[in-house]
């Protein structure tokens, strides 16, 4: 209806189109729009919509009788037996959901009431728990105490004998040292070559002898 309206605009308007639009006599029930042309009226807008529930019915259908639709009874017998499975099963929810709530209030009433002594409870046995936890730190820190100075004992006594070993063992090599020293004094070097050589000379040793088996010298060959 709008487009038609929008073409419908206030102007001068041809007065046998007018005529012929409204037919004969005065539009009924209309009176002239101010603003616009003399002669316009909406009865002159071309307009196709629907009919208003005060309109008769058409002549087509004026002796039409609405029947309703046909139904299936076994299929409504279906329907009806699902229909009461459902209200029986969201009966049963509800009545499962209503205990649930008026247990959970039954059980916040009673903890209420028990709230107290609970309170009280919880704070004895928190008290508890502090005091056997001091004692148990007390202990581990007695022995870790005790750990550490086993350990720092285990570790000075390796050290006493690791101290110990070494001292020996410089002990011993010093011994070799100065025993090497004594035997030193009898190695033959350039400077005392010549009287080392002269001295095998007057002195003569034979090494060519037998001995048994307790090791004395048996028999002995006579140097030449």
């Amino acid at each position: 209806m709008l487009p038609a309206l929008r073409r419908c605009r206030p102007g001068p308007v041809p007065l046998p189109a007018l005529a012929a639009a409204l037919g004969p006599g005065p539009a009924p029930g209309l009176s002239p729009v101010p603003g616009l042309c003399p002669g316009w009226s909406p009865r002159a807008v071309p307009v196709r919509g629907r009919k208003t529930r005060h309109d008769p019915p058409s002549k087509s259908k004026a002796g039409r009788v609405k029947l309703p639709p046909p139904v299936d009874p076994e299929e409504l017998l279906v329907v009806q037996e699902r229909y009461r499975q459902y209200r029986l099963v969201l009966g049963a929810l509800r009545a499962e959901f209503r205990a649930e709530v008026l247990q959970k209030k039954q059980e916040e009433r009673l903890a209420a009431q028990d709230s107290v002594q609970e309170l009280e409870e919880h704070r004895r046995l928190m008290a508890w728990n502090d005091e056997e936890n001091a004692r148990q730190q007390a202990r581990r820190e007695e022995r870790a105490r005790r750990e550490e100075e086993e350990q720092k004992r285990r570790k000075l006594e390796v050290a006493e004998k690791q101290a110990r070993k070494m001292k020996a063992f410089l002990e011993e090599k010093e011994k070799e040292v100065l025993q090497l020293q004594e035997e030193a004094k009898n190695f033959i070097t350039p400077e005392n070559l010549e009287a080392r050589i002269e001295e095998c000379l007057d002195n003569p040793q034979n090494y060519n002898f037998a001995i048994d088996k307790d090791g004395r010298i048996v028999k002995r060959t006579v140097l030449s």
